[in-house]
């Protein structure tokens, strides 16, 4: 089953082909967040509109085991913040939208679902709402998270004997879904570095899973390690030289906000618009996003945008999106033939770069700072990056 699973999944390795068709566009997207639906502090209303009036073209709200149906009602908490925000909510959609009811001073509300809130939002071509799980579960304390994009029906976590285990059985439960129903969808594993939960060598050991965050917007998922964890950027090289080694895929990288905190701000909160990804394609539609993202045709961002990404067999080019007084670096890392260890082979200050891909390299991606700070930064990661994704020769 997981060999088959595994074969499902195989993909080209190639991105932002320059054959690409002209028709091909940008659209930018935030795979992971969360509403009252589960721990997030806001509706999912107006969650959407955030995004959607900040220039998002996809959002997926991504709560812990649920897919947003059925009756839910939230208990609106007492403080002042909620009690406005609520009021604020109730003005803007009005009594025929909102259900709600007092008891003894207490206000409670019932949510909105996915089925509901998608149609007030979505537009073709303008904006879609993907509907979205976080898949929540665990192995002896350690929190084994796993979003599941598209997802058609909920999937009760599948629990393991091992973190191994635990996350290739869900992994499977997503492939398995996605080959019943037709329709694509794709695993993605979660913040590995939240209470260190998942190490590098258990993420290689994975089938069937092509992407990973190696941003999290969350305050508490230490993307930059620690004296004796590395990063999740470290993790992504060595996963990738594992894989390889393997005859698997390359794994590709995510950035996601994880956000939770909409009404207080800043690095002890998990707040909105931290990181997304921009993909390359041709609609703006679950179908042609998740082709495109399997491809490799995307690449995470915490701010800085790209004019262009393209490999053309043996050279990875990057050209940066500039903004004025901005001053932009481009490095350039992987991995060589028969090396387990990482490295950055070049590093170049400037808007353009290009790296020629010789037969000694296994892979090689492309990282591009700016010396433009973060508006909302977390932990130590203070300015604006990119990351396109790895690519191999052809």
């Amino acid at each position: 089953m997981k060999k088959a699973l595994y074969l499902f999944l195989v993909v080209s390795f190639t991105i932002l082909n320059c054959s690409n068709p002209p028709e091909k566009q940008w659209f930018k997207g935030n795979l992971h967040t969360h509403s009252y639906w589960s721990d997030g502090d806001e509706f999912p209303e107006t969650i959407m509109e955030w995004y959607k009036t900040r220039n998002y073209d996809f959002v997926a709200l991504s709560d812990h085991n649920t897919l947003a149906e059925g009756e839910k009602w939230k208990l609106i908490r007492p403080d002042s913040v909620y009690q406005a925000s609520f009021q604020k909510y109730l003005a803007k959609y009005g009594e025929e939208w909102v259900t709600w009811k007092e008891d003894e001073g207490e206000i409670s509300v019932k949510l909105k679902a996915y089925s509901e809130y998608k149609e007030l939002f979505e537009e073709e071509g303008e904006f879609l709402v993907i509907r979205s799980q976080e898949i929540t579960d665990g192995f002896e304390g350690n929190p084994l998270h796993m979003n599941a994009t598209n997802i058609q029906k909920k999937i009760e976590p599948r629990h393991g004997e091992s973190v191994v285990d635990v996350l290739q059985n869900n992994i499977n439960a997503v492939l398995e879904q996605r080959k019943e129903t037709g329709e694509p969808m794709i695993p993605h594993v979660n913040h590995p570095n939240f209470y260190y939960a998942i190490t590098w060598e258990e993420m290689a050991a994975l089938e069937g899973e092509r992407f990973f965050e190696v941003y999290n917007g969350h305050h508490m998922v230490h993307n930059s390690g620690d004296s004796t964890h590395i990063s999740t950027e470290e993790m992504w090289d060595r996963i990738n030289i594992s894989y390889l080694a393997d005859g698997k895929p390359l794994m590709y990288g995510l950035a996601t906000d994880d956000s939770h905190n909409y009404h207080h701000h800043g690095k002890e909160f998990s707040n909105a618009g931290r990181g997304w990804i921009m993909v390359e394609a041709d609609s703006l539609n679950p179908h042609s996003l998740i082709e495109a993202m399997e491809r490799g045709n995307f690449y995470g961002s915490t701010g800085v945008s790209l004019e262009n990404a393209s490999f053309d067999g043996t050279m990875l080019s990057v050209l940066v999106k500039t903004e004025p007084g901005v001053d932009y670096r481009i490095s350039f890392h992987g991995a060589r033939e028969g090396s387990l260890q990482p490295e950055t082979f070049e590093t170049i200050e400037g808007t353009e770069a290009s790296f020629q891909l010789t037969d000694d390299i296994q892979f090689v991606r492309a990282k591009i700072t700016s010396d433009k700070l973060q508006a909302n930064p977390i932990e130590d990661i203070i300015y604006e990056t990119a990351w396109t994704q790895p690519v191999v020769k052809d």
